[in-house]
């Protein structure tokens, strides 16, 4: 049995998931603050445990920017009451946010974060076929959104399960199509090889400028956001498929969807803007040093965490879309568009080679 191999696969498992989740936490502060400055508030800015007064200068500081309130939010979601109402279909009421949390983080698994530090690939599951590991594990989530829609036996939530489905399998055949022509264009499913394939040719977002566009588009429907949220529309379904969910349970559907905004972010960084690489930087090279390794990963966290800025401003921005709206985009629009692109795409290759 190789130990060293299964300790250092813990040991990555661990730093992801715990980056993850401090990510979500401080993407909700984000949102949070963002949208204050938007519609001219202050924010959260109030929060602070005991020990903060003992944090010279700093401690004023940071309860002002608010970096005590994802703690506090963590803590309300766990001393809140677990209430299950009566006449809920009680397995499918406690399985559906498990499995809407767990694809969201299993996505996270495949995308590489850096390229090698010392023997280790800073990847957790570096796989030859982790274009399609992505696409099967994402159509998984919405079984979860469409079993809290039946489990909570409530009619506004059934129709938020029924829109979700709706919607989610819509935009799964756009995104899905619209990854086809990286795959021609760099020649590989495995993540790590087309970020390789970029440093050395430039950027995909430069060679297919249609993809992005829908693959950007299609992303924000998968994680029901603005302008797409119409499977938990508030002012139409009260709180649509989680209505009936408190405590961890509601709080597990919050994390899969700022998981899923993380893993959607990741995805169009490594697909299309290099993944951990600069055009004008050699960051491409295996890391030799603890500190090349780390000018990678935050490289690609900068970059991912400019399109969680533009999920959290576009939410704020702009207004939803009226449901045949939603379904004749995905269906009118984006499919053949995304036929189109691979048609034109595969010529092109074609007469190049």
């Amino acid at each position: 049995m190789n130990w060293y191999f299964i300790i250092f696969s813990v040991v990555k498992v661990a730093v992801v998931i715990g980056a993850v989740l401090t990510m979500v936490a401080y993407a909700v502060l984000a949102e949070r603050k963002i949208s204050a400055w938007i519609q001219d508030r202050v924010g959260p800015n109030r929060c602070a445990p005991p020990f903060a007064k003992y944090i010279p200068f700093a401690g004023t500081f940071l309860t002002r920017i608010g970096f005590f309130q994802p703690m506090a939010d963590g803590l309300k979601s766990i001393l809140k009451e677990d209430f299950m109402p009566a006449g809920v279909r009680k397995i499918y009421f406690w399985l559906a946010p498990a499995l809407s949390v767990i694809p969201a983080i299993l996505v996270v698994a495949v995308i590489p974060f850096g390229s090698q530090l010392g023997a280790q690939k800073m990847v957790i599951a570096d796989l030859n076929v982790g274009i399609l590991y992505t696409f099967g594990i994402v159509s998984l989530g919405v079984y979860g959104i469409v079993l809290a829609g039946y489990a909570a036996n409530s009619k506004y939530p059934f129709l938020g399960g029924i829109r979700s489905s709706a919607q989610m399998i819509s935009y799964e055949i756009a995104m899905g199509m619209s990854v086809i022509p990286v795959l021609l264009i760099g020649g590989n499913l495995n993540l790590s090889r087309i970020i390789g394939w970029q440093s050395d040719h430039g950027w995909l977002v430069l060679y297919a400028p249609v993809s992005f566009i829908i693959f950007l588009i299609a992303a924000f429907a998968e994680t029901n956001r603005l302008p797409f949220d119409l499977p938990e529309a508030e002012t139409e379904l009260v709180g649509g498929y989680h209505t009936e969910y408190s405590s961890m349970k509601f709080a597990l559907f919050f994390l899969a969807e700022y998981t899923n905004m993380i893993a959607s972010s990741g995805m169009m960084v490594t697909l299309f803007f290099g993944g951990w690489t600069l055009p004008f930087w050699g960051l491409d090279h295996p890391a030799a040093s603890l500190a090349m390794g780390l000018v990678q990963i935050l490289v690609f966290l900068v970059k991912m965490l400019l399109f969680m800025v533009l999920f959290i401003w576009v939410r704020w921005m702009f207004p939803r879309f009226r449901y045949d709206q939603l379904m004749d985009l995905g269906w009118r629009r984006f499919v053949p568009l995304a036929l189109a692109n691979i048609l034109v795409t595969a010529v092109i290759l074609w007469m190049k080679s």
